[in-house]
């Protein structure tokens, strides 16, 4: 009998018993309450907001794009040819790195599932899946200026491929429908017509980035026809998490904000050094030792 076979078959069930109990967990925590499930780029930022007591994590794909010195594709400017997106392969490659770097259930920003039709959005998925996601959004955004989002229909042809694939793997996952109808001057009927449409389609979760203010929060809640994820830290929004949890969000993510943050730091820090050349930046770190400390799991939070 090979041992050495054995024992890799032990730990590749129990590995795969770690990530299907890490899912469900992720799909609990979507049945009531308010969550805050805040987005990393990379398997440090990930460990730090865990450490952080985070039940879940999600990735940002601006963080990621950034993080590889790449633009993100945004509503105002399209990215020149040399200049693309992010590809599929690159990023399913980073997802894997953080589920892998992690214990706590991680959500992959898909962005529109690297394509138009359905069949690459179901494959978009069981790629997901594969690399130990415990949910992803799939969003109507198409990136072209002259049509910024994909018709409903085929937004719902989408999500339907979606939930197919999920429902193929037989494992937990909470799939989230988006709709950025909102950010390209869309109307608050239309985002709740969009996102009612792909909750019905089998999307677990509606996600409306653009919704920042109560009013309109407080009106998706009511509209929608399951759980609404609202996006913070786009604008200096007054809203809390109480508030959000007070207006029946089920769960609020940020996006590629800290990630922004940090580079706003690495940029003063950078002009200090260039314009000035002092070094004040450095009064404000976190120490190496803080740092070996969390990144050896189990480390707690730094400075603790």
């Amino acid at each position: 009998m090979d041992s050495d076979s054995d024992s890799d078959s032990d730990s590749d069930s129990d590995s795969d018993s770690d990530r299907r109990e890490r899912a469900e967990r992720f799909v609990e925590l979507h049945r009531e309450g308010c969550f805050l499930l805040p987005n990393a780029w990379d398997v440090g930022s990930a460990r730090i907001l865990e450490s952080a007591g985070f039940p879940a994590v999600a990735t940002t794909s601006a963080g990621v794009a950034f993080s590889l010195g790449r633009p993100d594709h945004d509503f105002f400017a399209e990215l020149a040819p040399e200049e693309g997106r992010v590809d599929r392969g690159t990023m399913m490659r980073r997802v894997r790195e953080i589920a892998d770097g992690v214990r706590v259930p991680l959500s992959a920003d898909l962005e529109d599932g690297y394509g138009e039709a359905p069949e690459t959005v179901a494959t978009t998925i069981s790629l997901a899946l594969g690399a130990g996601a415990a949910g992803g959004n799939i969003e109507d955004f198409t990136g072209d200026r002259a049509r910024p989002l994909y018709d409903t229909a085929l937004g719902v042809d989408r999500i339907q491929a979606a939930r197919a694939a999920v429902d193929s793997a037989g494992e937990p996952f909470v799939l989230v429908g988006r709709t950025d109808a909102l950010l390209v001057g869309g109307s608050l009927d239309e985002c709740v017509r969009r996102a009612n449409a792909y909750l019905a389609a089998g999307a677990d979760c509606a996600f409306v980035p653009g919704a920042g203010d109560a009013s309109t929060i407080g009106t998706l809640v009511r509209e929608l026809d399951g759980p609404l994820n609202v996006v913070m830290g786009l604008t200096g929004n007054a809203l809390s998490l109480d508030d959000l949890r007070a207006l029946g969000v089920r769960r609020v993510t940020v996006g590629g904000s800290i990630a922004r943050a940090m580079y706003r730091q690495l940029l003063r820090a950078a002009r200090e050094l260039a314009d000035h050349g002092t070094f004040s930046y450095a009064d404000d770190q976190i120490s190496q030792t803080d740092l070996n400390d969390l990144f050896r799991h189990g480390g707690g939070q730094p400075g603790a």
